[in-house]
């Protein structure tokens, strides 16, 4: 169930605050939160909810044992039951996302014709994964107790806020709050103003940008030409930002509402100075698990060069994987961890001295990167990177760039969305809201009521368009 959906907007998210706020007990939220999880993640397949429960089951069994050991000073016991937690896991992650990948591979290189298993992804399986990962070694690093309710920690990992495409919350952020918190007016009203805007940044701009990105990229990059390939590109740039953005800003706003206070997942990624800048801004929950469970255990910078080198290329080739199961993602993993070598190394001081060419610099990367990562195979980055290059000229074949524009919904409403998405993500929306908090007793108050209004415009226009059945992907479904 895609929050952008009506069954969620008209049924699952009314009915389940409803409820939520007429339930007294905290230990009946819980329950309450606990049930309309596992109707959420059951709604599309409910062959996979064994899945997240087994996940569940084996981060709390053991974090338990873990922490039994710990208090036993058994060393051995706590290492043993890190390494069977993890392996499991890890495990089931790899079979369900990696074995046709690892099949094919093996078939392509040794003319071998083992069968390749044709499983389907399980949604959220990267996310859940990763989380309850986190716990375990939490616990093992002595930064969390061990949770002897596998009810708490069922919780934990299936709140449908952020249960298939993140944030990846860790059990620290939210230890305290599952088991005391409270809900204000406050935190009711913030936290709804933060769904809309994500549900608006997610229907009216990703969903819009869509339909461009994936209509350019199906063409011919030979047909596409300059002008075709860069708007697919900068498309694509935009709809990846404000989907996954969007879907952060409404899990985010939901936690909120329930009182739980997840982590900020992007902070205006598109306004960087620097590769190194840009992955403190994007998808921060993400970039922070790498860092801390993959990058500082293997010694992080403080380590020979090339022992750094190899670090760097280790958290990378690991990234790409996990975005998927594809060579282009482990492209993508490969490029970034280059750039981010050399940037180091050679140009990163040079290029921060230019405020203008810094940005360019860094938003060029992006886009390129964006590129490999959407693209379907290999042969087709090369094709798609040739045609921005000007390699095409302005397209060769029957269509003409105008035609294939038309043809892939670039057109008025392509436009203001594009305007509204660089004005945003340059950081009008922040520049506003601080506007807001810092404006006097009266201006502010008429400025809120501004900012109800638009709130409300935006809502009607965001369930206007996806009950009209427009065009609604969610890129992170995939991962």
């Amino acid at each position: 169930m895609l929050f952008s959906s009506v069954p969620f907007i008209c049924l699952f998210f009314p009915l389940f605050f409803l409820l939520y706020y007429l339930i007294r007990p905290l230990r009946a939220k819980n329950v309450l939160l606990l049930v309309f999880s596992l109707v959420f993640y059951s709604w599309g397949r409910i062959i996979y909810l064994p899945l997240i429960l087994a996940a569940s089951l084996i981060g709390w069994l053991g974090g338990l044992m873990i922490g039994r050991c710990q208090k036993a000073s058994r060393r051995g016991g706590e290492i043993a039951s890190l390494v069977v937690s993890l392996a499991l896991l890890l495990g089931m992650l790899g079979v369900f996302k990696y074995a046709g990948f690892f099949v094919e591979n093996v078939n392509s290189l040794t003319g071998a014709s083992l069968p390749v298993p044709q499983i389907e992804l399980p949604i959220g399986i990267s996310f859940y994964t990763f989380q309850i990962l986190s716990y375990v070694v939490d616990v093992y690093r002595r930064e969390v107790p061990a949770q002897k309710n596998l009810g708490i920690v069922m919780v934990y990992l299936c709140a449908f806020p952020q249960l298939i495409a993140g944030p990846v919350v860790r059990y620290q952020t939210v230890e305290a709050e599952l088991t005391e918190r409270s809900v204000s007016l406050d935190d009711v009203y913030d936290g709804l103003r933060r769904f809309i805007i994500g549900l608006g940044k997610k229907v009216l701009i990703a969903n819009t940008m869509a339909v461009a990105a994936d209509g350019i990229f199906s063409f011919d990059p030979a047909a596409c030409g300059l002008v075709a390939s860069w708007i697919g590109a900068l498309a694509y740039t935009m709809q990846i930002y404000f989907d996954f953005s969007g879907y952060s800003d409404m899990a985010i706003g939901m936690g909120r509402m329930m009182g739980f206070h997840y982590l900020e997942n992007f902070d205006h990624p598109y306004t960087a100075v620097s590769v190194t800048d840009f992955w403190r801004r994007w998808h921060i929950s993400m970039s922070s698990f790498f860092r801390d469970y993959v990058y500082i255990p293997l010694g992080g910078n403080r380590v020979s060069k090339p022992r750094w080198i190899f670090n760097i290329a280790v958290v990378w080739m690991l990234t790409g994987l996990w975005h998927g199961a594809a060579w282009n993602f482990v492209l993508w993993g490969v490029y970034y961890g280059v750039l981010l070598v050399l940037e180091k190394l050679l140009w990163g001081k040079a290029i921060a001295k230019i405020p203008v060419l810094r940005r360019v610099y860094t938003l060029l990367i992006v886009v390129v990167g964006w590129v490999i990562f959407r693209s379907e195979s290999l042969g087709g980055i090369g094709r798609m990177l040739y045609a921005m290059a000007g390699g095409y000229g302005l397209g060769q074949g029957s269509l003409t760039y105008v035609m294939i524009l038309e043809r892939a919904g670039v057109g008025g409403v392509f436009v203001i969305a594009f305007a509204a998405a660089i004005l945003l993500s340059a950081g009008l929306g922040r520049t506003l809201g601080r506007w807001v908090r810092e404006a006097a007793p009266k201006p502010r108050a008429a400025a809120e009521a501004v900012g109800c209004v638009l709130s409300l415009a935006v809502l009607v226009l965001s369930v206007a368009s996806i009950a009209s059945g427009s065009y609604n992907p969610f890129i992170y479904f995939q991962f």
